[in-house]
């Protein structure tokens, strides 16, 4: 049996990562909670039948030697707490963005040794995203030119106002970190490695520091061009993905999740198909199940860091103006240790 601990008892994790770990019962159970708030540690354990209560996540590593632990802690906790639970043989599948920059993702893989970490992208996990996956990769559906990646998102004034939010330093960036990135995720899913990018960026109408929207070009690696779009300023809320082969085009609208239904498919000739095999929802207890199969199998994870790398490139691409290419953004650079490349007041 997996002991697990559950750190930060907020709503993503009452809502995803309970239900996930119950869905996993047969070889998964959750010892502990973790909340700097005792009170809403309290709360969190007793609604989900959670046996121990913590304040201090060191205290709780020690005392409890849990394998795996889910981190759902705001983001500037991330990188500190995830080496934190590697150093003491804890396993670590941690929220998005598992860190704030690529300095941060690094750092967390050289603390792994016996212990691995992971990041949450569980769209890429439904069902429809591993056929598109699939039949992209072998050939099926032509190849892949056209690209459409679209978050249209609304977070209202109220929404920035938890304490956290909006900054550079404890966020890490705006809408194109924070919320774009799981399509962003599932795009460099389905088309594989990107290798420029084009970006613009602005501060339009929220009181934060950080970008509100951000648009940006990509190509990649295999010739195809993606359009790419992270708003928080959205009234009608969207998340879309396009892909324009050349023997379909392939669509998926939904908000923050999906299932077959969701996806639109159609062909140039009636000879190519699109049936994928049952209906796995995207969802924290479908990625789960593959996550504790490597758990098992002792295989690392991925912690994202293509993503993390086009994130931090399109908002080097956006404050430069310049274009930036997969692969250039080392530990020399600038924008490799803060998204905002050491000009923190450069959205005004």
């Amino acid at each position: 049996m997996i002991r697990t601990a559950i750190v930060g008892t907020g709503g993503i994790a009452g809502i995803c990562h309970v239900p996930a770990l119950r869905a996993q019962a047969h070889r998964a159970e959750i010892v502990a909670a973790v909340d700097v708030d005792g009170a809403r540690a309290e709360a969190f354990a007793a609604e989900h039948g959670i046996p121990t209560i913590y304040t201090d996540l060191h205290t709780m590593l020690q005392e409890q030697r849990p394998d795996l632990v889910h981190l759902c802690t705001p983001p500037f906790l991330h990188a500190d707490q995830s080496v934190a639970c590697l150093e003491a043989g804890a396993w670590v599948w941690c929220e998005k963005p598992a860190a704030l920059s690529l300095a941060e993702l690094d750092r967390i893989r050289a603390a792994e040794g016996h212990a691995l970490a992971g990041a949450v992208f569980q769209h890429r996990y439904g069902t429809g995203a591993r056929y598109l996956r699939d039949r992209i990769a072998t050939g099926a559906l032509g190849r892949p030119l056209v690209a459409q990646c679209v978050t249209a998102w609304y977070r209202d004034d109220a929404y920035y106002d938890v304490p956290w939010r909006g900054t550079w330093e404890s966020e890490g960036g705006g809408p194109t970190l924070g919320h774009g990135i799981h399509q962003m995720d599932l795009m460099l899913a389905a088309l594989g490695e990107w290798s420029e990018v084009r970006a613009m960026a602005g501060r339009l109408e929220r009181d934060v520091q950080t970008e509100d929207v951000s648009t940006a070009l990509v190509r990649f690696e295999n010739g195809a061009i993606a359009t790419v779009v992270n708003s928080v300023l959205s009234p009608r809320e969207e998340s879309y993905l396009r892909f324009d082969l050349t023997e379909a085009t392939v669509e998926l609208r939904h908000l923050y999740g999906y299932s077959n239904a969701d996806w639109t498919f159609t062909a140039r000739s009636p000879a190519v198909k699109w049936d994928p095999p049952g209906d796995v929802p995207s969802s924290h207890t479908a990625q789960l199940a593959d996550f504790l199969d490597l758990h098992e199998a002792g295989i690392r994870p991925d912690l994202g860091r293509q993503t993390m790398e086009l994130v931090t490139a399109l908002y080097k691409a956006a404050i430069t103006g310049l274009p930036v290419r997969r692969g250039e953004i080392d530990a020399a650079d600038p924008f490799y240790g803060s998204l905002h490349g050491g000009l923190p007041g450069v959205f005004r």
